[in-house]
Formats: C-alpha cells, sequence, structure tokens
C-alpha cells in the first residue's frame, strides 16, 4: 500500500511544469489544452515580460484563458526554481 502512494505521489510530481523556466515543448506535454503554439506564447511572453508571479498571470497570454489555467492548477509551477517535485504550484 505504501508502495502505491509512492508511485502515486510521483507521477504527481512528474506533471507539474515550472513556467518560469521550463522550454516550450515541456509546456506542451505537461499541460492539458496546451499545444505547442500556445506552449510557444507562454515562453515569449516570459521573455519579454519577466517571469510570472502566480499561475493566473497565464491569463495575460493570448490564448491562455481561465478555463485553462483552473484545468492545470496542479501542474503549474511559478517559482524561480527548476519545477522540480519538491516545489508547489501557486494559488
Amino acid at each position: 500500500m505504501f508502495v502505491a502512494f509512492l508511485f502515486a505521489t510521483n507521477s504527481v510530481a512528474e506533471s507539474q511544469v515550472n513556467v518560469n523556466t521550463a522550454d516550450a515543448e515541456t509546456i506542451a506535454k505537461t499541460l492539458n489544452g496546451v499545444g505547442l503554439a500556445k506552449a510557444q506564447a507562454i515562453v515569449e511572453f516570459r521573455e519579454a515580460n519577466g517571469r510570472f508571479n502566480d499561475a493566473h498571470e497565464l491569463t495575460r497570454v493570448k490564448g491562455i484563458g481561465e478555463a485553462t489555467v483552473r484545468r492545470n492548477e496542479g501542474r503549474i509551477v511559478v517559482s524561480e526554481g527548476d519545477g522540480t517535485a519538491g516545489e508547489a504550484a501557486s494559488e
């Protein structure tokens, strides 16, 4: 039972992405409803405007709406780190 919990926890951690550091391909593979074009728009917005402070700021990117952010709440990490399992998603 404990082993099953570890595997479940690991799969959740693997499905997170730090939108402040990830490349477009990683963002597209991780976020539901975000293809490569929208992921590239996220990267371009970040490069032009600086890091995201919270997940809601993604709605400033053309093509990313509230529904997309809500659908991916547990997957979006907005920290200065590398988006690894130990980081929590911002609310």
